[in-house]
């Protein structure tokens, strides 16, 4: 974890914070090795925000919007605002990512243990909570004709002018924008917190492990050709299949080199002891790998994991916990604290 390749290709190992700069770029540059290179974030055109519809409840409105992320594409969205009369107040903010689920962002509000989105929003944070390629109103994404390498890159860049919207609003505080999901949603969130260090606090929920653990059972890898062949879909990563040959030794990076990037940064981890798909065995073994990251930078304690006795969910009293975590490094001050509790 703590060493890097010098100019001449001589392994070094990180010792300053240049040096971890240069671990840093090289780790980014591994994900994009698999995933395609971000595009540029320059010179974007204006969002053209198009409000399709709103819906008033009790502490926020949620309006359903779809704005432009770049030339030609659009993007639609649950944007959920804090009903409030206090003028000019900033507000916390998180961007929901939704699991694989073919309703997309609705999930996050009306899904099962998944409402995340409505959760924060009663809580007092401005939200908002895309489709991601090939669910919701994306469900016709043709990744076949796109600019993009990969899908996770595709969301990855969609996620990032999900910021960008969100710094752009009067009611948001810039300095206080987390992210958060669970399974699809779960590394998405990850994958964009290494590109954008403007997320300040990332949840996620049975979102990975490292990929030796990977698990998705006999049957299914032989209809995928191998165990990571769920990943080399068109709407993840092709060239897991194309150009690594769903070998894990030949994928250029793992999740632990993830969650490096993503210090000094707060990171929140839901692994059950349960979880079908991502083996609690490697989350273990990969939160090792990421600590010696945390601990270089004297911030171990911002790494944060729960084991909860439980299959691939998300359960109440660990989104409680998550929630909490959240308000307490944001100096936030719920709206309405009990209206989860109050709706179980």
């Amino acid at each position: 974890m703590l060493s890097y390749v010098d100019a001449k290709g001589r392994q070094r190992p990180v010792v300053t914070n240049s040096d971890w700069e240069m671990k840093r770029h090289q780790m980014l540059d591994s994900l994009q090795a698999a995933m395609g290179q971000l595009p540029s974030l320059v010179q974007l055109p204006s969002f053209e925000i198009q409000y399709r519809d709103s819906l008033k409840e009790i502490n926020y409105t949620r309006y359903s919007i779809n704005f432009r992320v770049a030339e030609n594409e659009y993007l639609p969205a649950y944007l959920y605002i804090p009903n409030n009369d206090e003028l000019h107040r900033k507000h916390p903010a998180m961007l929901a990512l939704h699991q694989t689920a073919m309703e997309g962002k609705r999930n996050t509000d009306e899904g099962r243990n998944m409402t995340y989105a409505k959760e924060l929003a009663h809580r007092g944070y401005v939200v908002i909570s895309p489709d991601y390629p090939s669910f919701g109103d994306l469900h016709h994404y043709d990744f076949q004709n796109d600019r993009y390498l990969s899908g996770t890159m595709k969301g990855i860049f969609n996620h990032i002018r999900c910021v960008d919207l969100l710094q752009s609003r009067p009611d948001v505080d810039p300095e206080r924008i987390g992210v958060i999901g669970h399974s699809l949603g779960g590394h998405n969130a990850m994958f964009v917190a290494a590109f954008d260090t403007r997320l300040k606090i990332v949840v996620t929920s049975c979102g990975w492990t490292e990929f030796e653990y990977y698990n998705i059972g006999a049957e299914a890898e032989k209809r995928y050709g191998g165990k990571l062949g769920p990943w080399a879909q068109d709407r993840y990563m092709p060239l897991f299949r194309e150009k690594y040959q769903l070998n894990v030794d030949k994928i250029p990076f793992n999740f632990h080199e993830i969650i490096a990037l993503i210090s000094p940064r707060w990171f929140f981890s839901n692994s059950p002891v349960n979880d079908g798909n991502f083996d609690v065995e490697g989350v273990k073994v990969g939160i090792d790998k990421a600590k010696e990251a945390y601990r270089f930078l004297n911030v171990e304690d911002r790494l944060q994991v729960r084991y909860p006795l439980a299959n691939h969910d998300f359960p109440d009293e660990i989104r409680l916990e998550a929630y909490r975590f959240i308000d307490k490094i944001f100096d936030h001050q719920p709206n309405d604290s009990n209206w989860l509790v109050d709706n179980l």
